[in-house]
């Protein structure tokens, strides 16, 4: 049987929602219902059934399976990563803008229609959502400039580098052609958040309506052995090759950069040091990885905390001992000491990039919402 064409299913949609699911567990009845029962605006959704039977999907959709605004796909290509279900979702999307949803989350009753009209109202080629972990407070990140500034945001000044996940609401004529990076073992959609931030313009963000929910309920979680660095990185790749990082300014190459050090590679460090193998076999691709980064944008290290600087002395050393790595990250993570929020060289400690600042950032972005779910 022919299946009909995007545009004769959904005419009028707004929104065209992909949800990628990898497994029967995963609650996707919830997820969808989150969207088709909970929202005024015309939206439809592609759940894309993703090495997996997509029949054990329809029947885990229940009343959703044969709803006009859905469409299930199926992809089956033996590749564990999301870059492509979710490209197979945009692929499939004709509505004017698109938006990710988790499957194992849901958005809260309104949700699509508050970022619509928080779009309306400023033009915005994406609107970043509120986010929230069931029983936490608001995800602080990113931190932005002033805790509260909520329009036309500057990927630079409002750090908007560290909400790499791009959630929320994407124009899709604008991105038409932007993907996830597929064959990545992890970081796909580094690169794809990057161009939302450094390449948009008016974006937004929506603290003041329902929120992006997220779950922890999931049981089907892996937690695997540490890849190759390369494997981690190659991510960088993708970053490089873009057009538009040839362009960029020099402090928004540092404002990408330095999240990248802090985030993901003093992760991979501190991963790696506390495996079975130990660092030793991969301090020669780590440090080629950092010497790629500090030549991608030189100022970036600089704006690193001591501790982190100790880190990396450590990690690189002779012989580099896991549990003084151990202490140190958890000093990072803590961040109480003065070490873990000021640089090596204190007037540093200032620049809105500097641990410092986005500490307090992050502190006054966190207390924006403090609503109990």
């Amino acid at each position: 049987m022919t299946e009909p064409t995007h545009d004769e299913q959904f005419p009028e949609a707004l929104v065209d929602v992909t949800i990628a699911v990898h497994t029967t567990s995963r609650p996707i009845r919830r997820a969808v219902s989150s969207i088709l029962t909970h929202t005024s605006s015309p939206v439809s959704v592609n759940v894309v059934a993703h090495n997996v039977d997509p029949e054990k999907i329809r029947a885990n959709l229940g009343e959703f399976a044969d709803h006009p605004r859905l469409r299930l796909l199926s992809l089956q290509d033996g590749i564990a990563s999301p870059a492509g279900p979710m490209n197979l979702g945009f692929d499939h999307s004709t509505a004017p803008f698109v938006s990710l949803l988790g499957s194992d989350d849901e958005f809260a009753p309104g949700a699509l229609d508050s970022w619509l009209a928080v779009q309306a109202e400023t033009g915005a080629t994406t609107v970043i959502p509120k986010v929230i972990i069931i029983g936490r407070p608001m995800n602080p990140l990113p931190p932005l400039r002033g805790g509260r500034r909520t329009r036309r945001l500057n990927a630079d000044r409002d750090r908007l580098s560290y909400r790499t996940a791009p959630l929320g609401l994407i124009d899709r004529r604008r991105f038409n052609r932007l993907r996830f990076a597929e064959g990545l073992a992890s970081g796909e959609d580094i690169a794809y958040s990057a161009e939302l931030w450094f390449t948009g313009s008016e974006i937004a963000v929506d603290l003041e309506g329902p929120a992006y929910l997220c779950h922890e309920d999931a049981v089907d979680r892996v937690t695997s052995a540490p890849r190759a660095v390369a494997e981690d990185f190659a991510f960088v790749d993708a970053i490089e090759a873009a057009p538009w990082f040839s362009t960029m300014r020099r402090s928004d190459r540092v404002a990408l950069i330095v999240k990248i050090l802090r985030i993901h590679f003093l992760d991979a460090v501190a991963t790696r040091a506390l495996s079975d193998e130990g660092l030793g076999p991969h301090q020669s691709a780590l440090q080629e990885v950092f010497d790629r980064l500090r030549r991608m944008a030189p100022g970036a290290p600089a704006l690193l905390s001591r501790v982190d600087h100790r880190i990396l002395q450590e990690a690189f050393s002779e012989k580099p001992s896991p549990e003084r790595i151990q202490i140190l990250a958890h000093d990072r993570w803590n961040q109480r000491s003065f070490g873990a929020l000021l640089t090596p060289n204190p007037i540093r400690s200032l620049h809105r990039h500097a641990m410092i600042r986005l500490f307090n950032a992050a502190n006054r972005t966190s207390k924006l919402d403090q609503s109990p779910l």
